[in-house]
């Protein structure tokens, strides 16, 4: 029995050693498109980590920005920041390379940050509904409920939840062997292209089990999102001006739009029907959750937040202005 299970071990380890880098394809079906695509992802990573970092910078100065909403944007902000850091830039490189090889290693990193990130994201967004759900439906009990210790701990859970998510998966997609071919049909490293190069009994109930994993996560946040917003609806209803239901609901609305957009792009990876899906296909879907969604995230923040906009103007542009005369 001993002499099986160390053959057994030693089969394994032959497997895990047999690759030892991965071939990202995920732009190859576009050769002559290649350099525009270049151009374009690097003009939106660039506006992505302007956008963020302006309103971080903001928040800071602005001492009328200290409170609880603006620390969990800032949140926000950072995460969506260091979640394109895991991913544009590599795939900024293989756009103007030939070489598109990443080792195991390398591999393992960027989904364990991309993930990471990602869900401390969605944790964040949902921390955001629930500011909103007490500012509006328990405003007599905001400053207890909402607590400078009490925010800090509810971002720092969001970055720990959003810590384990990362290196539970990571853990169980790189415990499985990966002893064939090496060419991963993607940009980045990511979970279903990554599983089929797998190879082993386990692979069907890995992934089945990853992607249970990662819905519930996704859809618990959502769910956490509407019941917020279910009360918040009622208790604006409630308010007997039109003038005060316009104010409560705004102060609501670009969170809402980021909510929509970041779950809309989601919910059509992680929900669609299986079925064969071509590189391109895949690639364009990888582009509205890599790309796409952060670069409009702090579009979003900056238009439809009024005083988050004024304190843009107040803090930068009128500097600027100012310098220039």
């Amino acid at each position: 029995m001993s002499h099986l299970t160390s053959g057994t071990a030693s089969v394994q380890g032959a497997n895990f050693s047999a690759v030892t880098e991965f071939i990202l394809i995920g732009f190859s079906t576009f050769p002559h498109l290649q350099l525009m695509f270049f151009l374009l992802f690097l003009l939106m990573y660039l506006f992505t980590l302007l956008g963020n970092l302006l309103i971080m910078a903001t928040v800071w100065r602005e001492h009328s920005l200290h409170t609880p909403m603006y620390l969990f944007l800032c949140a926000l902000s950072t995460s969506e920041v260091l979640y394109t850091f895991a991913i544009i830039p590599r795939m900024l490189a293989d756009l103007l390379s030939t070489d598109r090889s990443i080792s195991f290693r390398a591999c393992a990193s960027q989904m364990f940050f991309s993930f990471t990130f990602g869900f401390t994201h969605s944790f964040l967004l949902t921390v955001m509904g629930y500011d909103h759900y007490v500012a509006i439906c328990h405003p007599l009990r905001y400053n207890v409920l909402m607590s400078p210790r009490g925010c800090a701990c509810l971002v720092v859970w969001s970055w720990a939840g959003g810590s384990v998510m990362g290196l539970v998966v990571t853990s169980i997609i790189f415990h499985l062997p990966f002893c064939g071919p090496n060419v991963i049909h993607h940009f980045f490293c990511h979970v279903p292209p990554l599983v089929k190069l797998a190879c082993g009994t386990e692979v069907q109930i890995v992934a089945m089990g990853v992607g249970l994993v990662c819905i519930a996560a996704l859809l618990g946040c959502g769910l956490l999102i509407l019941l917020s917003y279910a009360f918040i609806v009622a208790a604006i209803l409630r308010i007997p001006s039109a003038e005060g239901r316009h104010k409560a609901f705004s102060t609501c609305a670009s969170h809402l739009t980021v909510v929509v957009v970041h779950y809309g792009f989601a919910s059509v990876i992680y929900l669609k029907p299986k079925g064969p899906q071509s590189l391109e296909g895949d690639t364009l879907m990888g582009i509205t959750y890599t790309a796409l969604t952060p670069f409009l995230s702090p579009i979003i923040f900056s238009l439809r937040n009024k005083e988050l906009k004024e304190a843009v103007k107040k803090t930068f542009l009128s500097k600027l202005f100012l310098h220039r005369s």
